[in-house]
């Protein structure tokens, strides 16, 4: 996958950038994919059931509602988004066990982290366009991330 930056000079306008303040917290600094997205409320039951699933190298986008209260995705989930192929986990709310998904081989991205669980009661909805950091992002977009930021396109970005 080409860098953000280079991405942005390439494609103008057919990009848009996520505001900064997703922090990196998986083992793969630089990551990219078709996206597949999920939208909760300190609930991670429908994460967790997404992450089950073949990853296929796809990104999984998580609209928590920016709530930093409890974590949607920790080292268990991080080690599910390993083993089953999915290049990595954009959270916009908390992880945790930070220790544990810096050694998972997948990208992780979350505004922060928090040691409290979350529900697992299975509310929410998957594969519905999400908000995450100032950008309306569908299911079947593609999304890029390195060091210098996120960047998504309706068209594939190899």
């Amino acid at each position: 996958m080409k860098p953000t930056a280079d991405l942005c000079d390439e494609l103008g306008a057919d990009v848009r950038v996520l505001e900064p303040g997703l922090w990196s917290y998986g083992g793969l600094a630089a990551f990219g994919g078709p996206v597949t997205t999920v939208r909760v409320y300190e609930d991670n039951a429908l994460v967790r059931t997404a992450l089950e699933s073949p990853g296929g190298g796809r990104v999984l986008v998580v609209d928590g509602g920016g709530s930093v209260r409890t974590a949607l995705v920790g080292g268990l989930l991080g080690k599910l988004a390993e083993r089953n192929g999915w290049a990595g986990v954009v959270v916009w709310g908390a992880v945790r066990d930070s220790a544990e998904l810096a050694a998972c081989a997948v990208g992780i991205r979350a505004r922060a982290t928090s040691p409290r669980k979350s529900a697992k009661s299975g509310v929410g909805e998957r594969d519905v366009p999400v908000t995450v950091a100032g950008v309306t992002i569908a299911p079947g977009e593609w999304l890029a991330a390195d060091a210098d930021g996120i960047v998504i396109s309706s068209r594939p970005l190899a």
